[in-house]
C-alpha cells in the first residue's frame, strides 16, 4: 500500500515480530503455541481484500474457497531504495521472486500441490514473506473462509473440515483472532464471530474488521455505528471499519494506492462514519497500526511464559534423551569415532559372551548346558538298548561268524553291533547342532551372523560326520575299558559249560559235545560279545558326550565370534558412516525427533533471552 503504511511504526517493534517469525521458521510452533494473528471470516466477507490492502499485493480472489491452505503472511518494512522482494515457502520448497504480479500464481500452485487441484483444503502452512519499503511490519495467518454449503467437487463435510482447521488456530490463548465481518449482514449471525466468541467468550483477544460499508442499506447506519463503537457485541480490542477495492475497481485497474485514497475520501464524506476517522477506527492504515500494536503487545506479554515453557521442554527433552541412550553424532568426525567405539564395544561384548564372562539376560551358557545335558541323557538312554536285543538280531549276527573255532570271538560280530548303535546317534547329533545355532543368533547384525554361522554350521556338520566315521573304526586305549574286559574274561562258565573244559575230560567225551551244548556255548560267547560291546559303547558315549559339545562350541561360538569381530572391523575400511549409523528403529526415530526438538528449543531460548 504505497505511501499509506510506512513510517508510522516505531523501529523497536520489528525485532519482536522478527523474533516470532524466527521461532516459527525453526519449528517452535510444532511444540509450543506462538503469538500470532489468525484471520477468519465467512466466504465473500472481504477477507482477501483486507489482506491485499495490508500487503500491497494481489492475493487469490474469487467465488468459493479461495484460501485452501493456511497462509502465513510476513510483511517486513525495509529501508527506502530497496526493491520489492518476496519469498514463498512450503514443505522443503522455497521460491524467491521480485515481481509482485507472480504472487497469485505461486500461491495457487502451492495450494494445488498441497491440497490438490480443485476445492479441497489442507492444513499445511504456506509462508509468504514480503519485503518492501511500502508495507507495515506485521505477520498474520490467513485461514480458509467458512463455507456452509458444499459446491461441486467438495466433500459433504467441507464446513466441518474448515471449522476444525480454524479452531486449531483460534482456540490457542496465544492467538489474536481477527474476524472479518461485512457491514451489510447481521453481525450476530456471522459464523466467524460466533466461533471466535466460543473460544474467547470475553473478547479479550478478538478484533473485529467491518468491511463493505458502502453496501449497507439506507437507514441501517446507526446500527452499524453501534457495532463499530463496540456497543452491540463488545470486543476488548474493538472494531475497525475498512473499505477495500471492489471487483468493479479491480476491473477498472484501480491501483491499491488510489484505492487507499478513495477509502479515506469515502469516510471523510460519509455523514455517519466520518467520526471513525478521528477515533482511528477506520481505514486500512489505522488497521495496520492497530494490528501491529496488538501483536507486539501480545508478544511482549507472552515472552515470559514462552521462555518458561521452553525451559521446561528442554528439561523434559534431555531426560527423554537419557532414556534413549546416546545416539550417533551428526558431524562426520564424531560419527566415525562413534562407529569405531561402537564396533570395538560390540567386539568386546561378543568375545565376553563367547568366553562366558558376560552374563546376559538370557544366559547363553545356561541354555548351552541345558542342550548338552539333553544330549548326554539321550546317550545314556541308548546304553539300555544292549540289554534288549531281539532274538532275530542275535541270529542275524551269528551269520557273521567265519572259520574261527568256538571259543574264539568273532570281531565282525563285535563291530556290527557297535557300528549299528553308533549310527543311531548321528541324527540326534545334527539336531543338537541345529538347536545350538538358534541360541547363538544374537539380536544384532542378524544378517552377518546368519551368513557366518551358515558356513560354520557346514564345517561343524562335516566334523561331526568325520567323528562318526572314526567311531566306526572301533578303537580305544581307555584303561577303564581294558580293566572291564579283563573282568569279563575271568568270569566262570556255567555248570553246563564246565565239563567241556575239564582237564579230566577225554577226547571222546568232547566229541560227544551235543548241539545243545554248542548252542549254550554260542550264547555264552554272544553274551561276552554284548558285554564287551556295552563297555566299549560306554566309552563311545563318553567321547560323544564331551567331544560334540566341544566341537559345536568351537565352531558355532568361538570361531563365529572371532570371524564376526574381523567382519565388523572391516566395516571401517571405506565405510559409509552415515548409512551404517542410520537407525530405522522406533528408538532411533524417537531419538532423532528429540534431537530436532532439542535444537529448536535451544535456538528459541537463545533468541528469547535477548528480550527477557
Amino acid at each position: 500500500m504505497k505511501g499509506e503504511v510506512h513510517s508510522h511504526l516505531e523501529e523497536s517493534i520489528r525485532p519482536y515480530i522478527d523474533l516470532i517469525d524466527t521461532l516459527r521458521s525453526v519449528g517452535i510452533h510444532k511444540d509450543l503455541a506462538l503469538p500470532t494473528i489468525a484471520v477468519i471470516g465467512d466466504q465473500s466477507s472481504g477477507k482477501s481484500s483486507v489482506l491485499e490492502a495490508l500487503s500491497g499485493i494481489a492475493l487469490p480472489r474469487g467465488s468459493g474457497i479461495v484460501t485452501r491452505c493456511p497462509l502465513e503472511l510476513r510483511l517486513k518494512k525495509v529501508a527506502g531504495g530497496v526493491n520489492w522482494k518476496a519469498v514463498l515457502s512450503y514443505r522443503d520448497k522455497k521460491t524467491e521472486f521480485v515481481d509482485s504480479s507472480l504472487v497469485e500464481n505461486y500461491i495457487e500452485q502451492a495450494q494445488n500441490e498441497l491440497a490438490g487441484k480443485g476445492v479441497g483444503i489442507c492444513d499445511e502452512l504456506i509462508t509468504l514473506e514480503v519485503m518492501s519499503p511500502d508495507v507495515c511490519d506485521l505477520t498474520l495467518i490467513d485461514l480458509p473462509g467458512i463455507a456452509r454449503v458444499p459446491v461441486k467437487g467438495q466433500p459433504e463435510d467441507i464446513e466441518k473440515q474448515i471449522k476444525r482447521l480454524i479452531i486449531k488456530y483460534i482456540e490457542k490463548q496465544e492467538t489474536i483472532n481477527m474476524v472479518v465481518v461485512p457491514c451489510n449482514i447481521d453481525i450476530a449471525t456471522t459464523e466467524a464471530l460466533i466461533m471466535a466468541q466460543k473460544v474467547d467468550p470475553e473478547g479479550k483477544r478478538t478484533v473485529g474488521i467491518l468491511t463493505k460499508p458502502d453496501l449497507i442499506d439506507r437507514g441501517t447506519e446507526s446500527k452499524i455505528m453501534d457495532i463499530a463503537q463496540n456497543k452491540t457485541i463488545p470486543l476488548r480490542k474493538g472494531y475497525i471499519m475498512v473499505k477495500c477495492r471492489g471487483q468493479h475497481q479491480i476491473n477498472e485497474k484501480i491501483s491499491l494506492e488510489e484505492a487507499a485514497q478513495k477509502e479515506r475520501d469515502f469516510f471523510q464524506k460519509h455523514n455517519f462514519f466520518r467520526c471513525l476517522l478521528n477515533e482511528e477506527k477506520a481505514t486500512i492504515k489505522s488497521l495496520a497500526v492497530k494490528l501491529t500494536q496488538h501483536l507486539v503487545d501480545h508478544i511482549k506479554k507472552s515472552l515470559p511464559q514462552l521462555n518458561e515453557q521452553i525451559k521446561k521442554q528442554l528439561w523434559d527433552l534431555r531426560n527423554e534423551l537419557k532414556e534413549c541412550d546416546a545416539g550417533p553424532p551428526q558431524d562426520p568426525k564424531g560419527a566415525k569415532q562413534f562407529l569405531t567405539e561402537t564396533l570395538i564395544g560390540f567386539i568386546n561384548q561378543i568375545k565376553s559372551i563367547s568366553e562366558g564372562e558376560l552374563i546376559i539376560e538370557e544366559n547363553l551358557f545356561a541354555q548351552l548346558r541345558m542342550e548338552f545335558k539333553k544330549w548326554n541323557d539321550h546317550l545314556n538312554e541308548t546304553k539300555q538298548s544292549f540289554n534288549h536285543l531281539p532274538e532275530e538280531e542275535i541270529k542275524f549276527n551269528q551269520n557273521y561268524r567265519g572259520r574261527e573255532l568256538l571259543g574264539f570271538s568273532n570281531y565282525k560280530m563285535f563291530e556290527v553291533v557297535l557300528q549299528k548303535h553308533v549310527t543311531t546317534l548321528k541324527e540326534p547329533a545334527i539336531d543338537l547342532l541345529s538347536a545350538i545355532k538358534g541360541i547363538f543368533m544374537f539380536n544384532i547384525f542378524l544378517d552377518k551372523i546368519y551368513n557366518i554361522q551358515s558356513v560354520q554350521q557346514e564345517k561343524a556338520e562335516k566334523r561331526i560326520s568325520e567323528q562318526f566315521e572314526m567311531e566306526h573304526m572301533i578303537f580305544t586305549q581307555d584303561p577303564i575299558y581294558l580293566k572291564s574286559l579283563r573282568e569279563i574274561t575271568k568270569e566262570p562258565f556255567s555248570e553246563e559249560q564246565l565239563p567241556l573244559f575239564d582237564k579230566k575230560c577225554t577226547y571222546s567225551e568232547m566229541l560227544q559235545f551235543s548241539v545243545t551244548n554248542m548252542k549254550l556255548f554260542s550264547e555264552t560267547e554272544w553274551t561276552a560279545v554284548l558285554s564287551s560291546s556295552l563297555i566299549f559303547f560306554q566309552i563311545v558315549v563318553q567321547r560323544m558326550s564331551d567331544q560334540l559339545p566341544m566341537m559345536i562350541t568351537l565352531f558355532m561360538l568361538k570361531q563365529t565370534a572371532h570371524l564376526l569381530s574381523i567382519d565388523m572391523l572391516s566395516l571401517l575400511d571405506g565405510a559409509n558412516v552415515s548409512e551404517l549409523l542410520f537407525e530405522d528403529s522406533d528408538v532411533g526415530k524417537k531419538r532423532r525427533d528429540l534431537h530436532a526438538r532439542l535444537d529448536r528449543m535451544r535456538i528459541g531460548q537463545e533468541k528469547i533471552s535477548n528480550f527477557i
